[in-house]
């Protein structure tokens, strides 16, 4: 009977449920990046930006219009003969123009380059988008694999229970055992049965969270891969490297520091395109035109006739030297420069959340790591315990009571030792990603 009981706590059970299809962290990873609606908003800002890009490289170009007119005069007006008398005159013109700038102290292409540093930030903001989905998936999945550990302790429980409510109920008709200790036994099945009902209900509500991330409009027919227990080697923290260390690597590759960098380089720019008003601007115009002209009561050439007479064409150079406007220039700049130093600040302030990040990733999975290694030394001294005990309870010198409270700790240092075993694996994993490594837990 021993034997068999401490069989039942080392097997592990089946699944929850059986799935027609398991998804592995790298699935849902891939899922959820191409499913994720931020992910999709993120991406449209880029496309935003790559237009912004194209209409400031376009502004180099020429433009070209063109106009016809046709206005009508009636009352009285002053004649060749030089007098007034009532006439109605009309009139038709048209005109093609072009006009391209020569010369606008440097504005367009600082502003392209702002355009092109804008793109590049709204880039780096969408791997950043992605690599937040990443750390939300993996951390979800994680959860399941806890919550499925959890099922499994609590159903083990439950066999035990049923297995000594048997006992004691086959005891109780021989003599050997009273209705007192069924009736506990049997409370003592219920609240296990209890604790496997609440798992099965956070691994459902585990199970939602994660679909909802994937974007999956229902988690029914949903399951992940579970990952057997001996693909989970411990492993160093951090390869061995101190936190200061992880972050000088992180610094230059995490996509939410290269974003704000390229806003500060941007900035730069935003004070020299200020500048520009300061210059000067120069720009070259053409353009043909002819119209046509008839007065009510006097003889007038035909159509095509007058406009191949009026025919015009003409050809300048515009400048423009800025003098005074008001201190509207020196404005922009002060307002230009205010604004790199805010964006100063915010780059620093991005820096230091990713080393407080990085810190206590690197804390959490020392803690974890100490967490686990004490939990299976409580582990192993629990089920020492529990096997003396049950050995004991079968030999009738312990009670139901201390029978129920050596399993229970058992129970509870089985839990103990699956939440530190998986809060490490995720600290872990989560550094190495910090260091530009894929996120996985494997």
């Amino acid at each position: 009977m021993r034997k068999y009981i401490i069989y039942l706590m080392m097997a592990v059970s089946v699944p929850v449920s059986a799935q027609p299809r398991q998804w592995t962290l790298k699935e849902c990873i891939d899922y959820a990046l191409e499913h994720n609606i931020s992910i999709k908003q993120r991406d449209l800002n880029c496309q935003q930006q790559e237009i912004e890009v194209s209409t400031a490289r376009n502004s180099r170009l020429p433009d070209l219009n063109a106009s016809a007119g046709e206005n009508f005069s009636f009352g009285r007006g002053l004649t060749a003969e030089n007098t007034y008398t009532n006439t109605n005159t009309s009139s038709t013109s048209f005109s093609l123009g072009t006009s391209v700038p020569l010369f606008t102290g440097f504005r367009i292409p600082r502003t392209l380059e702002l355009n092109r540093l804008n793109l590049e930030a709204a880039t780096a903001d969408l791997e950043k988008a992605r690599n937040d989905i990443r750390m939300q998936v993996a951390q979800a999945y994680v959860q399941i694999l806890y919550s499925m550990e959890l099922c499994d302790v609590a159903r083990s429980q439950i066999e035990i229970d049923s297995l000594q409510v048997f006992r004691l109920k086959e005891m109780l008709k021989n003599g050997k055992a009273s209705g007192t200790e069924v009736a506990q036994q049997e409370a003592a099945m219920a609240q296990s049965k209890l604790t496997a009902t609440q798992a099965d209900n956070d691994y459902r509500l585990n199970i939602l969270a994660l679909t909802q991330l994937l974007e999956l409009q229902t988690p029914e027919g949903f399951a992940i891969e579970r990952i057997p227990a001996t693909a989970l080697p411990l492993k160093e923290i951090g390869g061995g490297l101190s936190p200061d260390v992880i972050y000088q690597e992180a610094v230059g590759i995490k996509p939410e520091i290269q974003a704000e960098a390229l806003r500060l380089q941007g900035t730069e720019k935003n004070i020299d395109i200020a500048k520009s008003a300061l210059y000067p601007s120069l720009s070259l115009s053409g353009g043909l035109g002819s119209n046509y002209y008839k007065t009510s009561g006097f003889p007038a050439e035909s159509f095509g006739k007058q406009l191949s007479n009026n025919f015009s064409q003409y050809i300048g150079l515009n400048l423009t030297v800025p003098i005074f406007n008001r201190f509207a220039t020196r404005n922009s700049v002060r307002t230009a420069q205010l604004n790199r130093q805010n964006q100063q600040l915010q780059l620093e302030n991005t820096k230091k959340a990713l080393y407080k990040e990085i810190q206590q990733a690197w804390y959490n999975a020392v803690n974890s790591q100490a967490k686990y290694e004490s939990s299976e030394e409580a582990l192993r001294s629990n089920r020492e315990a529990f096997t003396l005990m049950s050995a004991k309870y079968e030999y009738g010198k312990a009670n139901i009571t201390e029978f129920n409270e050596a399993k229970n700790n058992l129970m509870k240092a089985e839990s103990d030792l699956v939440r530190a075993k998986y809060e490490y694996i995720y600290n872990h994993a989560l550094l190495d990603f910090y260091r530009g490594k894929e996120l996985k837990l494997q």
